[in-house]
């Protein structure tokens, strides 16, 4: 029998609307079926919450869910996946937790007193909502989703909220104080990012906030620790503890105390819900380890659980989210709607790279199943160490540090590993090593391999902080691979006698090929790690094999053929069946294409030329657009722009080849083109109307309900305040082209196009120009942009396509394009941890750097070194950085994008 949860007392004065009573709207396209949004604000406890509330069409009541956001991120971040389950029969309610997106108050990191009784108060909201399912009164059938910060969260509510009945948290934490502090050991350039996050989270102050600065708290005020202003909006006591042990580089007992106390682990034995666990392979700060503690818990408690190991993870690599968001969906079906026939997938998964894909050169992933969850111990197989006993120094002051994952820097390195890419580095004299002997047949670990050593140190205070690695050595004996980037930190106390101590490595899912071998590396330091300032020295040697779990209940896919094998019988047979029956040239719109629906653009060997032209402006252009990218299409005067978004836009028809948007062939008028926004060539306004009027008018014009026109939400995104109720002559150049901008975002459609929107403005106008469109896309939408300022390009977009003559020069990434010189990017520290600012690298550093081995020249540059390779591979140029003490927070590929422009066309004007 479920117990109900006692109402909040207050709850109806606690969830007050301070919106009104929201705003209805409908996010509609041509296929799907419409999904209705309210954004309201609610109050709770003196503290407003930005909510958004996703609903389909249709009669009776529904399950609900809550969908939470990473850390950092909004409810914004979740849109695309509460529209998607508002189709599929679900009440959905997002929100933005307390610091962030438009929501105001602290950050609490999950504190029960606070974010986790917010959650219980938005349950009390939907179940007084009539299309949510009621168990009973006051208790809807409800289920909570999120990734890494809403994943917390998800556990949290099912902990502390009997009212949830299921859960699908992903790639987040079990014991937040364990994730910092491995084995007691900080987990310093994690935390940095974290705290650094939180510090630019949220709006202004507002509502529920702590006093300001110098204020003396109210009575009776839990937060008895002043609040420096490096805090942004996290609370005073969290702030707190980050500068104790960012300082001290030593996590304390009230440190640990205060995380685990908001961590899932404080009511794990409280979590009795059917549980999804998604967690990434390619995470250095939330680790497998963290999703095991859960599963072991929750299946001990007697709750139904299916665990899930992607390829990705906070360190990059692929999110697999589509397939995920499908395996959440149906894990609520069969938990929230009670369908005994919803499939839910395996109990365990992991996905497995399984080659390269040679059409995209994109790593094709497998899945790996099993019937029961093996846990990360499971079939071990041990595998005999050689090597003497052997000492290593810690440096003073922990420089130069190893290297192995590189938050921010590794670009999902991590997830590459098993395709023999890496980045890792140890340097002579700070570790020890000890190799298997090569292996005679493929071995594939599955899960954490251990390993028995004894350590000696020579610290004043008897201990030594080590960290454990295990690497993949190929034939050659040179070439090694770290598997996912991941190191295991141990501390050791009392060891000056020796001690004897069992290391769990990182859990992987990793495949040792025939010929190599496996080798353990234990390290002094680690640049991720805090390490001791003292010098010492350390002794290591094994005491017993490393022993490997395998897995064996493991089954994993054979490789899927190349479409092609299969797919071009099929189309040549469809080709031939169109033939025959018909005997003119079609000129009806082809059908869609419902593999390509998510796709925004695809355009193939497209050709335009105009009647008495000497040449194609367009000939044979074919590339694709994706979501969520920001796509700079450039190109010299005459190369075929502009041409390509009129017939993008339907204005003109091509001669040869075809465009699809959403999977749905563009002709004039084409319905799919309503999920279409387009800003070319400026927007004639009506001087004498305010920017609003000019905007009902125009939406006006389109025939569409007024209720679909999003008018406040493209105007948040533009950013105008105020100045939308003046008359529009008075704007400035910038402005106008912001309400152009504005304009063409009505309806919030999914692409964008932008033809020179920048054109006229200063600099000024023109960041805030380009702040706009990343706003944009980072909804899920996508943004095409026609710009000939190519610094600006550089910085706004993620990926281009660079046409010259009407043909395709080349489309890629960025940083692909920008990224083939020999010229790297060496960005520095501005501050320390603690806020001092860090000094100017000096001249005379500048100059050693300029003439170590295989580097050609360094300079200062604005944000850091501008470093040019003669020689070099950017592996050992970071070593050597490591070594000089010079503060680096990432180093990448530098060549001006008007280098490479330049370089792709021949030289030719922009």
């Amino acid at each position: 029998m479920r117990l109900r949860l006692p109402r909040w007392a207050a709850v109806t004065a606690a969830l007050t609307v301070l919106a009104g009573a929201g705003t209805w709207t409908a996010v509609a396209s041509d296929d799907p079926p419409p999904v209705h949004r309210a954004d309201r604000t609610l109050d709770v406890d003196g503290v407003r919450l930005d909510t958004s509330y996703f609903t389909g069409d249709g009669d009776g009541r529904r399950p609900a869910v809550l969908l939470g956001h990473g850390f950092g991120g909004s409810k914004d971040d979740v849109r695309a996946q509460a529209e998607g389950l508002a189709r599929d029969g679900y009440a959905v309610l997002t929100w933005s937790a307390r610091g962030f997106g438009a929501s105001t108050g602290e950050i609490g990191l999950n504190d029960p007193d606070h974010e986790v009784k917010d959650v219980s108060r938005l349950i009390d909201w939907l179940a007084d909502r009539p299309e949510v399912l009621l168990d009973k009164a006051g208790d809807p059938r409800v289920g909570v989703s999120g990734a890494s910060y809403g994943g917390a969260i998800s556990l949290l509510a099912a902990g502390h909220d009997p009212r949830v009945d299921a859960i699908a948290p992903r790639i987040t934490y079990w014991n937040l104080a364990d994730a910092l502090f491995p084995d007691g050991v900080f987990k310093k350039l994690w935390a940095g990012i974290f705290f650094s996050a939180g510090n630019g989270a949220g709006p202004g102050p507002g509502a529920g906030e702590a006093p300001a600065v110098g204020e003396a708290p109210a009575a009776g005020d839990r937060k008895a620790v002043a609040k420096a202003p490096a805090c942004g909006r996290f609370s005073a006591e969290l702030c707190a503890l980050y500068q104790r042990v960012a300082v001290s580089g030593k996590p304390d007992a009230a440190a640990r105390a205060l995380l685990e106390a908001r961590s899932p682990s404080a009511v794990g034995g409280r979590i009795k819900v059917p549980a999804l666990l998604v967690q990434g392979q390619a995470d250095s700060l939330f680790t497998l380890a963290q999703s095991d503690a859960m599963a072991r818990t929750l299946a001990a408690n007697g709750a139904p659980v299916a665990v899930d190991w992607t390829s990705g993870g906070h360190d990059g690599g692929d999110q697999e989210t589509e397939r995920v968001e499908r395996r959440v969906g149906a894990w609520f079906d069969r938990w929230l709607k009670r369908d005994a026939s919803a499939d839910t997938g395996p109990a365990f998964r992991v996905s497995r790279t399984g080659g390269v894909d040679s059409t995209n050169g994109r790593a094709t992933l497998r899945a790996a199943t099993a019937d029961r969850y093996p846990g990360l111990a499971s079939g071990t197989t041990a595998l005999a160490l050689a090597g003497p006993p052997q000492t290593f120094a810690n440096p003073p002051g922990g420089a130069p540090p190893a290297v192995s994952a590189v938050p921010g820097l590794g670009g999902g390195l991590s997830g590459l590993s098993s395709l023999g890419v890496g980045l890792s580095l140890d340097f002579p004299g700070q570790h020890a090593r000890f190799d298997a002997k090569s292996q005679t047949g493929a071995v594939r670990i599955t899960g954490a391999p251990t390993v028995r050593v004894r350590v000696a140190s020579t610290a004043a205070d008897g201990s030594a902080v080590l960290f454990a690695k295990v690497y993949d050595v190929g034939p050659d004996g040179r070439q090694q691979v770290l598997p996912a980037q991941l190191v295991a930190p141990v501390r050791v106390e009392d060891a000056r006698a020796g001690r004897d101590v069992t290391l769990t490595l990182p859990a992987i899912d990793h495949e040792v090929e025939a010929g190599h071998r496996l080798r353990l590396v234990v390290a002094a330091t680690d640049l991720g790690y805090a390490s001791p300032a003292a010098p010492a020295a350390y002794t290591v040697a094994v005491q017993g094999p490393l022993t490997v779990p395998t897995a064996p209940g493991l089954t994993t896919q054979a490789a899927a053929l190349p479409w092609w094998v299969w797919g071009l019988p099929l189309i040549g047979l469809a080709v031939a069946a169109v033939l025959l029956l018909t005997a003119r040239r079609r000129t009806a719109a082809p059908a869609p294409d419902p593999e390509l629906a998510p796709v925004p653009l695809r355009i193939t060997g497209l050709s335009k030329k105009y009647k008495g032209g000497e040449r194609y402006s367009v000939k044979d252009l074919s590339f694709r657009v994706e979501q969520g990218q920001v796509l700079g299409l450039l190109g010299p005067n005459g190369a075929g722009k502009t041409t390509t978004l009129r017939m993008l836009m339907g204005l003109i028809a091509p001669d040869e080849g075809e465009i699809r948007v959403f999977g749905q062939a563009i002709r004039p008028g084409a319905p799919v083109l309503s999920r279409v926004g387009a800003f070319v060539e400026g927007a004639g306004f009506l001087p004498h109307l305010s920017g609003r009027e000019n905007l009902d008018l125009y939406w006006k014009a389109t025939g569409r309900p007024a209720e679909d026109a999003h008018i406040d939400e493209a105007l948040r995104i533009a950013n105008l305040g105020g100045a939308l109720e003046r008359a529009v002559r008075t704007y400035s150049q910038g402005m106008r082209q912001r309400l152009a901008l504005a304009q063409a975002m009505l309806g919030l459609p999914d692409l964008l196009i932008l033809d020179e929107p920048t054109n006229g403005l200063d600099p000024p106008q023109i960041r805030e120009m380009r702040e706009v469109m990343i706003r944009y896309a980072a909804g899920g939408r996508t943004v095409i942009v026609s710009s000939h300022l190519l610094a600006e390009v550089e910085q706004s977009c993620t990926h281009l396509v660079v046409m010259d003559r009407g043909r395709l020069v080349q489309a890629g990434p960025v940083a692909e394009i920008t990224g083939s010189g020999d010229t790297l990017l060496v960005t520095l520290a501005e501050r320390t941890p603690d806020g001092t600012p860090v000094p100017p690298v000096p001249d005379a550093l500048v100059e050693k750097i300029g003439a170590l081995p295989g580097v050609g020249s360094a300079a200062r540059t604005d944000g850091g070194l501008l470093v040019r390779l003669d020689g070099a591979d950017a592996t050992a140029l970071i070593g050597e950085l490591v070594r000089l003490d010079v503060p680096l927070t990432g180093v990448g590929p530098h060549r001006r994008l008007e280098d490479a422009f330049l370089t792709l066309i021949g030289g030719g004007a922009a």
